[in-house]
């Protein structure tokens, strides 16, 4: 039974030894996929734009009807002229008694809505509606029918509905009001219907263009390069840095919008230029991954003055007959000359991280970085453009 068990032992050590290169090799590519690093790279769709697949913005004029009372006063001509034209057209004359009309219930209001690219006709897209007088609130308000024209004069939709408002305004006798958002602008959700469509054929195109939203050469060349390999052949290629022209293959003749529908999930790593951005109204700064400083020693440090009044009362002991009770002034002054401001030494070639950890050691707020931006970027140590809002 000992040696019987003593072969079954070396059988099973046999085994294990022959599994070992298969579970290491297992845990390796568990340990590595753990430790890979997460790739920063975008779809081309959420960086560019196929050209010829817009959107197209309308605009119109019209009345908004059924308000309580919150529409345009008399001093308001154009309100009084568009309801008079639009009596006119229902077979209603009133310009004998145009003085008599009272539109405080109508408001004048102007349409806008976006039509969006391959819209069919008869589809129906929202519209976005904003007083032009003075009404106080379009709560309650019905928009009649509106023609909504694109940029060449043509009507491309018309739009009418319920507007829905996301605020409203109250006031009393006594003058004392309230108002919670924007009451005078609202939305028709579906209250347009598409009448006219942009003819656009994608089926016919021979070559197809790529439009970036942040134009840079390094970016176009990486989508051309990413859509070579894909299609295994030299069809697009980058002719500007916001543009990247692609021929459509012989496979994808009959169907162009599967080649953009490949092309679109392709990820590449788009590039930046090394920019610090600043809003000097809100102190907001936003600094690149790629913004470098040379060597450069930094020291920041405020004059801080801070009176503080603390008046006390002096008065006469108790029971005394003399003597008054009087205010007595005490000032405290302190003067902070900013001693404890220290000189940071920033490195060449320094990272953003580091960047940004020097300026933090010396205790400053954003305001104060601002100015200590601008003062490297004007001894020429930072290695970036500055863009103030």
């Amino acid at each position: 039974m000992t040696q019987s068990l003593a072969r079954s032992t070396k059988a099973f050590t046999r085994r294990m030894l022959r599994l070992l290169p298969t579970v290491a090799v297992a845990a390796g590519l568990v340990v590595g996929g753990m430790c890979a690093p997460a790739e920063a790279n975008s779809r081309i769709k959420d960086i560019a734009d196929f050209q010829g697949v817009r959107e197209n913005l309308l605009v119109g004029y019209g009345l908004v009807v059924g308000l309580n009372g919150t529409g345009d006063s008399d001093t308001m001509a154009f309100t009084k002229e568009s309801l008079i034209g639009m009596l006119e057209r229902l077979g209603v004359n009133t310009r004998d008694q145009s003085s008599a009309l009272k539109p405080k219930n109508i408001a004048a209001v102007m349409i806008t809505a976006t039509l969006p690219a391959f819209a069919r006709q008869g589809s129906r897209i929202d519209v976005n509606v904003s007083a032009l007088g003075d009404a106080k609130s379009l709560l309650g308000g019905n928009l009649l029918v509106t023609p909504l024209i694109g940029a060449d004069g043509e009507v491309y939709a018309v739009g009418q509905g319920q507007i829905q408002t996301g605020g409203f305004s109250a006031s009393g006798k006594s003058g004392s009001s309230v108002v919670k958002g924007v009451p005078t602008s609202g939305r028709v959700p579906s209250g347009a219907i598409v009448e006219r469509e942009i003819p656009f054929s994608l089926g016919s195109l021979k070559s197809i263009g790529i439009a970036l939203r942040n134009p840079d050469l390094t970016t176009a060349r990486r989508i051309a390069q990413a859509i070579n390999a894909f299609l295994g052949t030299e069809a697009a290629r980058s002719s500007d840095p916001g543009t990247v022209e692609m021929a459509v293959p012989t496979n994808y003749k009959d169907d162009t919008v599967a080649l953009m529908t490949d092309i679109e999930q392709l990820r590449i790593e788009p590039d930046q230029v090394a920019r610090v951005v600043i809003d000097e109204n809100s102190g907001t700064i936003v600094i690149g991954d790629n913004v470098r400083i040379s060597t450069v020693a930094i020291a920041q440090g405020n004059l801080t003055i801070r009176v503080t009044e603390t008046p006390q009362v002096s008065q006469p002991s108790p029971f005394s007959t003399t003597g008054a009770t009087t205010t007595v002034e005490r000032s405290d002054i302190e003067v902070d000359e900013g001693k404890d401001k220290k000189l940071t030494l920033m490195d060449g070639g320094v990272s953003l991280q580091s960047l940004v950890n020097g300026l933090n050691s010396l205790g400053v707020g954003p305001r104060d970085m601002i100015s200590i931006l601008q003062a490297i970027k004007a001894a020429g140590a930072l290695q970036a453009e500055i863009e103030v809002m």
